[in-house]
């Protein structure tokens, strides 16, 4: 009997004897990962042997490519194999085999060689004739000469710029070429020096993705067609994950020569921090991620650049207000002792609350001037023109970004050859396209009762939600006031001073409402998903448009009612004393005051609350979350040497970016554009706080992405899709209401209109405002009369208690006001629309150009090839 011992150099220690064959006993000590091998047949213990003796060795587990060195990874599918997933097992062998059939190679790593000792991963690699064939299907455009057009001009002073820059070979990874769409006929029209690398990655994974969401996993005598497509078996629980590979580590260039390290690159020049100044690497980044991704950075980085002269000229109108605090007469006359000492305030809820003195608002009173001055109605005006320049000059941007990267004329291809599978699964009807004359798939209309009764009672639980909250704060109102204001001398004299009952109402409900905020986003955001899957629209582009907008309208309740209530409902339906209003009209909550200050104030608090609350909320739930999550989940193999943790397994232990990943990222920024539009007259420092904030985002995105999450599959999109409209909706909206904030919730309107109506002498002067903008209410057993904030004629008079003529007057200057700025600025917004192209000169130029060159060289190839097989004919 013979002994043999063999021995490699993996990991821990393993030892395992074979049963005797003959005179022979292997005895094999494999330093494995501490894998009980004990079940394993003596041939699968051989082939371990095998590879860990040979694979290791030969090949950097860092790689992306076979096992032969040869062919490139493409995609990755992951499972674990349970013991009594007899059915799972089915449908892998037969989803495998459909995809051999479909031309796809596959090569699967065994449980053993993966880190946990559960998990199979199957590589995917597409040959040359796949990619030609589906190249062609899906239209995918491909270089056949060399752009000769002269690059852009130098811009003047261009050095200025160049602590900016990024390398030419960073910012410009590939030549310029003339583009056409690829025809697997005509293989010699096009520019293919390397049939290996002339698609490139993110092609490559598309078309793969492509056919694993339409290939089949049943028998070919099943009955059941509907058993399609990768989603179904990653919701089923067949596969475990399913992503393409990253091309290196981050923090390190790839070892191997044939790979690009594209993903290093990018982490060096663009997801580092300390980068935030430099320009993006747009190009870099549509080759590695796709054109989807690609221009949501463009945008992004186009909205942050545009934001940078609107914070410019609203720390300019802030700071005009703190410089402009000893022009602020009516402050002044609150805080003095002779004026506002003297004014006794009527209460401010019933029963519980006392009697207090105007001078206590002295603070808030000088907070609210910083905000409420004449450079917040200039300010106002400002943004509606600023929000025109900045969607005009985006759409020239986009335009450019959509001649470069090859994405004109791509919608048509979108809406025609990117069905979702659910959509063709779910269809089974047939009917004849007038257009093609071919039959397609289409779904029936069906019965819309039950989204309109979802719809009801989403809208119910708005509403409800809405005024839970304003019940909230009626509640807190009266319970603030009661303590603080229940007698002339302020029983709290370290806050007193500080916090009126309407500013710590306006904080706590702020915080309250904010929490609420983030609560019911969970629920909108199922809630919209599962309306929008019902519905099944028939392309990816129509899903996404669908679910934009369910989406934006359930986060525009969610987010901007507190801020509507605040800015155009609170103070305006009070009544007055005697006679007040309440909430419902039989409740015991009455409706809340202004400030004598006016609510601007309070408004304010509202939003940067709201805002800063979201935007610090975000990018913890961004980076912090993602970072721990992987962090967790990648602490066992930490432990290993490098060159055992393969690229897959080090791509598999990090987050999943999910198909509505990027949705929620543009959703993030159209909720911060609306805050520092709808509402920006009453805080002109919210587009500095969105310009800090973008400028962390940027660099917190591109860390993400590049290092937390696994490389998302390509997508091409020619724009932003349905948030174009959105933004469009968004500018015109706050026109309107920076209109009525300026005009109802400011203070700007009334104190105009007693400088130039109502000021003794008619000497311009706002002296004397304070006690003007008070009306008198006489209550017996008091030597003075209480005052309330209103414009009503003084006990005794013949129109007692009714509005006064100057109340009218008001009134007529805050709607002429309205309807004056409305109209200059949407003349000017319309006027600025019309004066800029869409698409810049240069581009339909190059446009034109390409179209003229695919015809020629078309007509030229087809010639050729004529006379060519004429001559070979004769």
């Amino acid at each position: 009997m013979v002994e043999i011992e063999l021995r490699c150099s993996c990991s821990l220690h393993v030892v395992r004897p074979l049963r005797p064959r003959g005179n022979t006993v292997l005895l094999c000590v494999i330093l494995h990962r501490g894998i009980d091998v004990s079940s394993y047949s003596d041939s699968i213990w051989i082939d371990l042997l095998w590879r860990c003796c040979v694979d290791k060795h030969q090949q950097s587990k860092d790689s992306v490519f076979f096992r032969d060195g040869k062919r490139r990874i493409d995609f990755i599918l992951s499972y674990v194999d349970d013991r009594d997933g007899e059915r799972k097992q089915e449908r892998r062998k037969e989803y495998e085999a459909n995809l051999q059939k479909a031309g796809l190679e596959l090569e699967t790593e065994d449980q053993s060689e993966s880190d946990d000792g559960k998990t199979y991963y199957v590589k995917i690699h597409t040959p040359w004739d796949v990619l030609a064939t589906y190249a062609d299907v899906l239209k995918i455009k491909v270089p056949f000469k060399a752009n000769d057009i002269p690059a852009h001009k130098d811009i003047p002073m261009n050095w200025l710029f160049t602590p900016f820059r990024l390398p030419n070979h960073i910012m410009n990874p590939e030549p310029d070429y003339f583009t056409s769409p690829f025809n697997k006929e005509k293989i010699d029209f096009f520019l293919i020096d390397d049939k290996e690398t002339f698609f490139p990655p993110s092609v490559r994974n598309r078309i793969v993705y492509y056919i694993l969401a339409r290939c089949a996993y049943y028998k070919e005598d099943s009955d059941d067609k509907n058993k399609k497509g990768i989603k179904r078996l990653l919701n089923n629980g067949t596969y475990g994950a399913a992503f393409p590979l990253h091309d290196s580590r981050y923090w390190k260039a790839s070892r191997d020569p044939n790979s690009e390290s594209e993903r290093f690159s990018l982490y060096k020049h663009w997801a580092r921090f300390f980068s935030f100044f430099k320009e993006q690497p747009l190009n870099l980044i549509r080759k590695y991620y796709g054109e989807k991704i690609g221009i949501y950075f463009a945008w992004l980085g186009f909205y942050t650049e545009m934001l940078f002269f609107a914070a410019v000229v609203g720390l300019i109108c802030f700071l005009y207000g703190l410089f402009t605090f000893d022009d602020n007469v009516w402050s002044k006359e609150i805080c003095s002792e002779e004026i506002g000492g003297n004014i006794i305030m009527c209460p401010l809820c019933d029963k519980t609350c006392g009697y207090w003195k105007l001078n206590s608002t002295c603070n808030s009173s000088w907070q609210s001037h910083m905000f409420d001055n004449v450079g917040t109605v200039f300010f106002a005006i400002f943004m509606g023109i600023w929000v025109t320049l900045f969607l005009e000059f985006w759409k020239r941007r986009q335009a450019r970004l959509e001649y470069e990267w090859d994405l004109v004329d791509f919608e048509e291809e979108q809406q025609q050859l990117q069905l979702r599978p659910e959509y063709e699964i779910k269809c089974t009807s047939r009917r004849l396209n007038r257009v093609t004359q071919e039959m397609e798939p289409y779904f029936p209309a069906k019965s819309q009762c039950a989204r309109t009764f979802l719809s009801g009672a989403t809208v119910i639980f708005w509403v409800t939600c809405i005024i839970g909250v304003i019940a909230y704060r009626l509640a807190v109102y009266a319970a603030f006031a009661s303590i603080m204001k229940d007698s002339p001398t302020n029983n709290i004299h370290m806050v007193g001073s500080l916090i009126t009952p309407q500013l710590a109402t306006s904080v706590t409900a702020s915080c309250i409402n904010f929490v609420i905020i983030m609560i019911l986003n969970v629920m909108y955001e199922r809630v919209a998903i599962w309306i929008t899957d019902m519905e099944i629209p028939k392309t990816h582009l129509e899903y996404e448009n669908k679910l934009t907008v369910k989406m934006f309208l359930f986060q525009f309740v969610n987010y901007y009612s507190s801020c509507f209530y605040v800015a155009f409902f609170k103070g305006k339906f009070v009544g007055r004393p005697g006679d007040y209003i309440y909430m419902f009209g039989w409740s015991k909550l009455r409706n809340e005051e202004c400030d004598p200050g006016g609510c601007l104030i309070e408004l304010t608090t509202q939003l940067v609350i709201v805002m800063a609350g979201k935007q610090v909320w975000g990018n913890i739930q961004e980076a912090l979350v993602p970072w721990l999550l992987n962090w967790w989940g990648s602490r066992k193999a930490r432990s290993h040497p490098e060159s055992l943790y393969s690229r897959w397994e080090q791509d598999h232990d990090l987050q999943n970016f999910s198909h509505l990943g990027l949705f929620y990222e543009y959703l993030e920024m159209v909720i911060q554009f609306g805050f520092i539009t709808l509402f920006v007259a009453s805080f002109p420092l919210a587009p500095l706080l969105a310009l800090l904030n973008n400028i962390i985002e940027v660099r917190v995105d591109a860390w993400k992405f590049t290092t937390q999450f696994r490389r998302p599959v390509a997508a091409k999109a020619h724009s932003i899709g349905a948030w174009q409209e959105i933004l469009n909706g968004v500018a015109v909206f706050s026109v309107v209401t920076n209109a009525f904030i300026v005009a109802f919730t400011s203070d700007m309107i009334p104190r105009l209109v007693y400088m130039y109506a109502y000021s003794p002498d008619n000497d311009l002067s706002m002296k004397g405002y304070i006690n003007n903008s008070l009306s008198v209410f006489n209550i017996s057993g008091f030597s003075e009369d209480n005052r309330y904030r209103d414009y009503r004629y003084p006990p005794g008079h013949e129109k007692q208690y009714t509005h006064t003529m100057q109340f009218w007057h008001i009134l007529a200057a805050k709607l002429a006001f309205i309807i004056i700025m409305e109209h200059v600025v949407f003349m000017v917004k319309f006027f600025v629309a019309w004066m800029i192209p869409d698409v810049p000169a240069e581009v339909k130029a190059r446009v034109k150009r390409e179209r003229y060159l695919i015809q020629e060289y078309l007509h030229n190839y087809e010639v050729f090839i004529l006379m060519k097989h004429s001559t070979c004919t004769s």
